[in-house]
């Protein structure tokens, strides 16, 4: 059995897997903020999950939002939980006494991904929620490239003259394709921003349309530039903004389908049939977690 953790910014959403693949518990805990009560709550969740199964697992894998050393296993920057210069990796070894190691969140979301769907080869995990990034899986092992940027797509410069972006840059497809693109898009409407904005684009609101049709583009070609330098077989859209389903996966099919009518190239790309819609009843992040390769575990502090 291997224990797999996602650490996200309210709660810490943790599964037991066996090694069938088969979710056999799951337990979710407030994440608390600060190094003190988010390590606090990590081992309690581990330990409520050894507890309840009842089964020694083998290893635990953790998924958390912020910049991470998958090699020994600190967490570097993590500003939304109050996490810097954290050894996160070591201290849950050290309490657990198991190999554990430590990704950031949409990479295992990725790699969770790649579980839940049965997908072979190649393919992206397009995360859309306050920001835009991709996690990249080749045969369901984890793909980070040569520094460990493999799918920061977000900031890619897109706009010359656009605004400025979280990364030091300007005009970067985070700051078109994103849950902060929309909200800065669309300022003062109450509610949810992205269903806000696509059910008064529904109703005929011109300003809505321009807003919902600029988002669309941006992810259309967030999804070009992961298949034509990647070439995945496929691009998962996964994250907070994957909850609009079909009223974002149509339009963006329907994006490629007008390019494809201009463009034999494009055209060849099959872009339609590569896009798809994460599931959104599975906890995907703690999955993926769960199925991290072994190598390069930490197990001591």
């Amino acid at each position: 059995m291997r224990i797999g953790l996602d650490i996200g910014g309210t709660k810490i959403d943790a599964v037991a897997v066996a090694p069938t693949g088969q979710t056999v518990d799951r337990v979710r805990v407030p994440t608390g903020f600060g190094a003190e009560q988010v390590v606090a709550n990590t081992l309690q969740v581990i330990d409520a999950l050894r507890g309840r199964t009842g089964t020694t697992p083998t290893a635990v894998g953790i998924g958390i939002p912020g910049l991470i050393d998958h090699e020994t296993g600190w967490v570097r920057h993590a500003v939304n939980l109050g996490l810097s210069e954290v050894a996160l990796g070591p201290l849950v070894a050290e309490h657990v006494g198991l190999p554990v190691q430590v990704e950031n969140d949409v990479n295992v979301a990725a790699l969770g991904a790649a579980q839940a769907m049965h997908l072979d080869g190649a393919h992206a995990y397009l995360n859309i929620g306050t920001g835009l990034a991709a996690g990249i899986v080749v045969d369901r092992r984890l793909w980070r490239g040569a520094r460990g940027n493999a799918g920061e797509v977000g900031h890619i410069p897109v706009l010359a003259d656009g605004p400025p972006c979280v990364c030091g840059q300007r005009g970067c497809l985070e700051t078109v394709a994103s849950g902060s693109a929309l909200a800065a898009a669309w300022p003062g409407h109450p509610g949810t921003t992205a269903t806000e904005v696509f059910d008064s684009a529904d109703a005929g609101d011109p300003a809505a349309t321009a807003v919902r049709d600029r988002f669309v583009a941006g992810v259309a070609s967030a999804v070009r530039i992961l298949v034509v330098t990647v070439d995945v077989d496929s691009v998962v859209i996964g994250g907070g903004l994957a909850a609009l389903g079909e009223r974002l996966l149509l339009p963006l099919r329907a994006d490629f389908d007008e390019a494809a009518r201009s463009s034999p190239f494009v055209a060849s790309l099959g872009l339609s049939s590569r896009v798809l819609l994460a599931p959104l009843d599975q906890p995907l992040a703690a999955l993926g977690a769960a199925h991290l390769a072994p190598e390069s575990a930490v197990t001591t502090a």
